[in-house]
């Protein structure tokens, strides 16, 4: 037996709205909406799926890690977009680049990939 995914629920205060900035601003794909007005629902992009669930699922402010193959280009695609971009992909330490994205219900994702820091 193996596990094949993990899939986080975020909480939200508007599935709807939730769906609209992971689509329009971090250039998700919308899976599925649940319900209108909605209160759960879906975003994807490659092999990472976001599900969204109006207030009884998770809290405000969850911390998310988004592995890409390359931070820089993801910025390039969203920073004009009005996407929240707490920092620019900067070189960590902890051998990632990465750079800090908030979502309307306060959650941050924190987007990267592994570098070589010797």
């Amino acid at each position: 037996m193996k596990f094949d995914k993990a899939i986080p629920i975020l909480y939200s205060t508007d599935v709807s709205k939730s769906i609209a900035y992971f689509t329009e601003q971090l250039k998700f794909e919308n899976k599925w909406e649940w319900d209108s007005p909605a209160t759960f629902g879906g975003v994807y992009r490659d092999a990472v799926e976001i599900f969204f669930c109006k207030g009884d699922q998770g809290n405000p402010s969850t911390w998310l890690s988004l592995v890409v193959n390359n931070v820089d280009e993801y910025y390039e695609l969203i920073k004009d977009s009005g996407a929240k971009i707490l920092s620019k992909p900067d070189s960590k330490e902890w051998n990632v680049r990465e750079m800090l994205v908030e979502c309307p219900d306060g959650h941050i994702m924190r987007i990267g990939h592994s570098i070589d820091c010797d």
